[in-house]
């Protein structure tokens, strides 16, 4: 099987020319033609000498892949399905708006995490993501001319797979990739700590942290990485950088009936993030299958917001978008089609 070439970063090809016995200039050639002229066929890279192209042709393939299938909801989200060349799948949404485009992408097959609230972490964990194949949900996406963010908020814990997020960052910012700023990118994390301190020093894409309650044993029920890495390490980790002015820092929070939406959960929240500049994002919860959980109605999240807003914290309620083709938040899941192809029927 070849080798593919779309996914690899400027360094990454200048030792796949010098292994070829080609000019070192070919790796910047080749970059142009992955991440700006978007060539789909080696053969395409026409200012590439024949012998290039025919040395590279013997090892490499470009490997862009299309997505399999397109769903659309009602408000305008769309979920696309990808199959990577490994035959597994995943899922990314991209969500419309008047003034910006956002594009959730996915950067594992499933996740292990095992929140209590989400599809994927039922899915169970089957395959970390190269660079290539998150990008691909990028570069492959319909509406990848109109893109204007992009969040790592899909399948997978993306600090579980932090080698290949941070490469497939490197090409989406670098001047020889697609040259976007990190502004446009935020990217999540439930607060695997090393990880996310490694993510903020080499990094400047914002930062978005699952945190769904202030309280230890609270948020342990909901989140089995409580256990490991807790909101008060994650929260004494975040204070030791200076993250200036320009580069945001998010918490995000499922909101349950009943469980997180009480006034004590005001006041847990106000003494773990007091002095930290950030923003918290209060999110539906969209019911999965099975579970026991419900959903905090409209007024009382009005009435959270409204809380934390007095106390100084900057609240906001994120609007639910394409629950009815499950696209919305905690609902991404291929592990019906993994079980489709196991038994033969795909």
């Amino acid at each position: 099987m070849k080798k593919v070439l779309f996914g690899l970063t400027l360094t990454e090809l200048k030792a796949t020319v010098t292994e070829l016995g080609l000019p070192a200039f070919t790796a910047k050639q080749i970059t142009d033609w992955l991440y700006k002229k978007n060539v789909t066929s080696i053969k395409d890279m026409t200012n590439l000498s024949k012998k290039a192209r025919e040395l590279l042709a013997e090892n490499y393939e470009v490997g862009l892949l299309k997505p399999q299938s397109q769903q659309e909801s009602k408000d305008g989200t769309k979920k696309y399905l990808y199959q990577t060349k490994s035959n597994q799948f995943i899922e990314a949404a991209y969500l419309p708006e008047e003034n910006r485009n956002t594009l959730c992408v996915s950067s594992q097959v499933g996740c292990k995490m095992g929140c209590l609230f989400c599809m994927t972490g039922r899915q169970g964990f089957q395959k970390q993501l190269s660079a290539g194949e998150i990008i691909n949900q990028i570069a492959s996406l319909p509406e990848f001319d109109t893109l204007t963010n992009v969040v790592y908020m899909g399948m997978g814990e993306p600090m579980d797979n932090i080698e290949n997020v941070l490469k497939s960052l490197e090409i989406l910012t670098s001047d020889w990739g697609y040259a976007w700023s990190p502004r446009r990118i935020n990217v999540s994390t439930i607060g695997v700590v090393p990880a996310m301190r490694r993510f903020i020093e080499e990094s400047d894409a914002h930062l978005a942290i699952s945190l769904h309650s202030p309280f230890h044993g609270e948020r342990k029920q909901l989140m089995p990485i409580e256990s490991v890495y807790s909101a008060e390490k994650i929260i004494e980790a975040l204070r030791d950088y200076d993250f200036g002015r320009q580069r945001r820092i998010s918490f995000e929070y499922i909101m349950f009936k009943g469980i997180n939406d009480t006034p004590e959960h005001v006041k847990g929240l106000t003494t773990l993030l007091n002095g930290l500049r950030c923003r918290l994002n209060l999110i539906h919860f969209h019911p999965i299958p099975d579970s026991p959980l419900l959903g905090s109605d409209q007024r009382t999240m009005e009435w959270f917001r409204d809380k934390l807003s007095e106390k100084g914290i900057t609240t906001t309620i994120r609007r639910s978008r394409g629950e009815d083709i499950y696209a919305a938040c905690g609902l991404l899941s291929t592990k019906k089609l993994i079980q489709t192809k196991e038994e033969g029927d795909y």
